[in-house]
């Protein structure tokens, strides 16, 4: 792994050496494809996995802008911690750059509530995170709170290594998510001993470690914070929809100018169009995007889009006439062309885990199926013509459903439109936790008029 320096606004970018015309992805919360036990980012079929401790080391420096040249798809684990990656910093040294540099303070309080994990982001005059973790037993319950400096960062967390509990280790071996892990690079806890190589480097490790994975995980909001942040059991999935509710407010005033302003037209286009003298000027056509082959797109549509292309929770309900218990996509992550990435947070509080089964919960294949064409159903807002209507299920063929889904898991819905004629349309869904397929199925529906 190489750090590169990068131009002002660029913000940080993985660059993947090992693959044909160096793919590049860049450190936003949109490109965020797993997040169960690390944080990976994607674009296409190329990732980038466990970043945060890498995203950490620039965060907790202030480094905005940089290149991460890697020959592999994860960065080196080193010790479990950040400090490797800050002693590479240190060595290299940081140049500050003329532009101002913005930090995002909140207007209001930013809370979230995500299975066991509790969030708030609140206004304050520096960068403060205060932590409580501990595990779903309540073993090891630690606390600490820090106001985040380069001096602080550097002498209170990044030295924090990582930490799993001895039950865990199976699963992980499993899953192929401690490939390379040993107690040279992280601390085990069996029962009421801890597993290390040497002793512990802070009396709260833990929690200074899920500190430092915050830090990682907030600085895909591309620009730094100004308030206290205050977590209670955090987790990767938790501290990124964290960072999208503080992107969503962010971002809410420019989209209120967009919606009730006229769009920009560049220079060049205007130049371009203007009527020449003694020629009448044209009718303006019907918006349509020359990607999508010159579709007509669904103006409302367009507006509720965030500015990255997502949809959250209630602009979903904008769309779709689906609500409680029966609303099977939580958030739109992305939509290009004719594809669309949803997903779904799968928690205890789902009214058909009473019954489906007791001591037992998993979810209904057939809701995954739901989402699916819900998933669908969004997609096909997108289209002028299809405003007012619903997409009614019609069938679905080469059902398989691989792998059970349980609560706690974060649902992936990958939809691709494969034909649509007239008001029938047809679709291939995937549903994905952790990277790994569970559910999969071609489905058929028909638009019609809405009540």
């Amino acid at each position: 792994m190489t750090f590169l320096p990068a131009p002002a606004n660029s913000g940080i970018r993985f660059r993947r050496v090992d693959l044909a015309d160096k793919p590049e992805i860049e450190a936003r919360v949109t490109n965020v494809a797993e997040n169960n036990r690390s944080t990976t980012l994607a674009k296409g079929n190329v990732k980038v996995h466990t970043v945060e401790h890498v995203l950490a080391a620039f965060a907790g420096y202030g480094v905005d802008n940089a290149i991460v040249e890697l020959d592999s798809n994860e960065p080196p684990i080193a010790d479990g911690s950040s400090r490797t990656f800050c002693k590479m910093i240190q060595e290299a040294g940081i140049v500050p750059l003329s532009e101002r540099r913005e930090p995002y303070k909140p207007a209001q309080p930013v809370e979230l509530l995500m299975g066991e994990t509790e969030m708030a982001f609140f206004p304050d005059d520096g960068f403060k995170i205060t932590c409580t973790s501990s595990d779903k037993h309540g073993r090891f319950t630690q606390f600490f709170s820090v106001e985040l400096t380069p001096k602080t960062w550097e002498s209170e967390i990044s030295n924090a290594r990582t930490f799993c509990f001895f039950e865990e280790i199976e699963y992980l071996i499993k899953n192929g998510l401690i490939r390379g892990g040993s107690l040279e690079n992280a601390v085990v806890i069996r029962d009421d001993a801890v597993l290390t190589t040497e002793p512990l480097r802070y009396p709260e490790e833990f929690v200074r470690h899920k500190i430092l994975d915050i830090v990682g995980d907030l600085s895909l909001l591309g620009r730094p914070l100004q308030g206290h942040l205050i977590a209670v059991k955090p987790s990767h999935a938790a501290n990124c929809e964290m960072v999208r509710l503080i992107n969503e407010q962010m971002t809410k005033p420019i989209r209120a100018a967009q919606t009730f302003g006229p769009p920009p037209v560049p220079a060049a286009r205007a130049n371009a169009t203007a009527p020449r003298a003694n020629e009448p000027e044209a009718k303006p056509a019907p918006a349509a995007s020359a990607a999508n082959g010159g579709e007509v797109i669904n103006e409302q549509f367009a507006e509720l889009l965030n500015g990255d292309g997502t949809l959250d929770t209630n602009q979903v309900m904008q769309i779709l006439p689906h609500r409680y218990p029966f609303l099977m996509v939580d958030r739109v992550l992305k939509i290009e062309g004719n594809k669309i990435l949803a997903m779904k947070n799968v928690t205890i509080n789902e009214g058909y885990f009473q019954g489906h089964f007791p001591g037992h919960p998993i979810m209904p294949g057939v809701l995954q199926l739901e989402a699916i064409a819900q998933a669908a159903g969004i997609l096909m807002m997108k289209h002028a013509e299809n405003i007012g209507q619903i997409a009614y299920f019609m069938s679905a063929e080469d059902v398989k459903w691989r792998k059970p889904v349980k609560p706690g898991d974060m649902l992936v819905i990958e939809v691709e439109m494969t034909k649509m004629r007239g008001k029938i349309g047809k679709a291939k869904g995937v549903c994905k936790v952790r990277g790994e397929v569970v559910s999969e199925a071609d489905v058929t529906f028909m638009m019609r008029p809405g009540a």
